[in-house]
């Protein structure tokens, strides 16, 4: 595992999760799940996998301050600030330059800091095994098995076995598909070969540098640009000059869709959750005998009421339900949110509409 390293992607905004996730507190910096943040969580995760010294984070400089306290083993250069959001592909690139220029044989896992993972041995195993895979030159990617026809995951075909001697049942990617609406979700469902596209990456920087320089060639120049300063004075004034202009893209757009070399390993069992709305809270979290669910010690009194949570601010403000069920109730102050929990992904439309009409004391 000498050359192994982990990327924890950390600078999203988690809009789907307003009103709790703000600007200034985004999701990850929060105690969402329990006593540790999403990010501590994501950290600890990789205890007995790699030492802190192997575990790279790039984020926005506003959260990179708040991450260096939550998780203060990770040495302060591992910190890779992007000047401004240019979308996951200019992230992974900047992780696989940097990390490629302290060591050639470097291979990632690129992780999300937002996820949820119950199965943590498993994890570490499917790690290993996906490792072993990228040093043949594959993009990797970890499928989940769909519990539903979701529609707030991308979804990942599986094609035929890969060949080799692989420790762990491993396949060519037939095809990525972005979120679909219901209906298209039914249909990868009833195929039995699609999984959801979990987020998490595994490959060698020079593979993913290689595909980049193939397919996204602004990118890559401005990359070279980039790596070429780093550890040098210049390296803040050449990477805001050539970061800003770059065009917002996802690594599944700008890389995975067209890649010829990606593997999947299917992750059932994982017990794995993108914690990206209030709904995915019921996946995660232990309800009560009807359903119920009241977090961060929430008060509530939950009168003829089903599959319902509460999220308060306070403590000590009791929340009374009456006759409610498959609600979203969250309270945060200067913020009352009530939602169907099977709307709760349309949060992220009232974030917008709140940029929309500047009212950006409640973002």
């Amino acid at each position: 595992m000498e050359h192994t390293y982990a990327v924890i992607m950390a600078g999203g905004g988690g809009t789907r999760l307003w009103p709790v996730s703000r600007k200034e507190r985004p999701k990850q910096l929060l105690p969402l799940l329990g006593q540790d943040t999403l990010f501590q969580s994501t950290v600890a995760r990789l205890e007995n996998l790699l030492p802190p010294e192997q575990i790279l984070v790039v984020t926005v400089e506003e959260q990179a301050r708040e991450m260096r306290l939550q998780a203060p083993q990770i040495p302060a250069e591992n910190y890779i600030i992007e000047p401004a959001p240019r979308g996951t592909a200019s992230v992974v690139g900047l992780a696989a330059a940097v990390l490629h220029k302290r060591d050639a044989n470097a291979t990632m896992a690129i992780l999300p800091s937002d996820h949820f993972i119950r199965n943590r041995d498993l994890f570490h195993y499917l790690l290993k095994a996906a490792f072993e895979v990228a040093a043949n030159g594959y993009l990797v990617t970890l499928g989940i098995t769909p519990t539903s026809p979701s529609t707030a995951y991308g979804y990942i075909q599986q094609g035929e076995p890969l060949n080799g001697a692989y420790k762990y049942p491993t396949y060519k990617v037939g095809s990525f598909k972005e979120k679909p609406d219901e209906e298209a979700a039914r249909q990868l469902l009833r195929t039995g070969d699609h999984s959801w596209n979990s987020g998490m990456f595994i490959w060698r920087a020079d593979t993913i540098l290689g595909e980049i320089e193939k397919q996204m060639p602004a990118l890559d120049v401005a990359l070279k640009k980039i790596v070429s300063a780093w550890g040098t004075d210049q390296q803040d004034a050449i990477l805001n000059e050539y970061w800003k202009p770059l065009k917002i893209e996802t690594v599944d757009y700008g890389i995975m869709e067209n890649a010829e070399r990606v593997a999947v390993l299917p992750a059932g069992g994982l017990g794995w959750s993108d914690v990206g709305m209030w709904s995915s809270m019921f996946e995660v979290l232990l309800p009560d005998m009807n359903g119920n669910i009241a977090t961060n010690n929430s008060l509530h009194l939950a009168h003829e009421t089903h599959n319902t949570l509460v999220y308060s601010g306070n403590s000590e403000r009791l929340v009374v339900t009456i006759g409610v069920d498959n609600m979203v109730i969250v309270d945060t102050g200067d913020v009352v949110m009530i939602c169907k929990s099977d709307q709760a992904q349309k949060v992220k439309d009232v974030v917008e509409h709140l940029k929309k009409h500047r009212q950006e004391k409640y973002l």
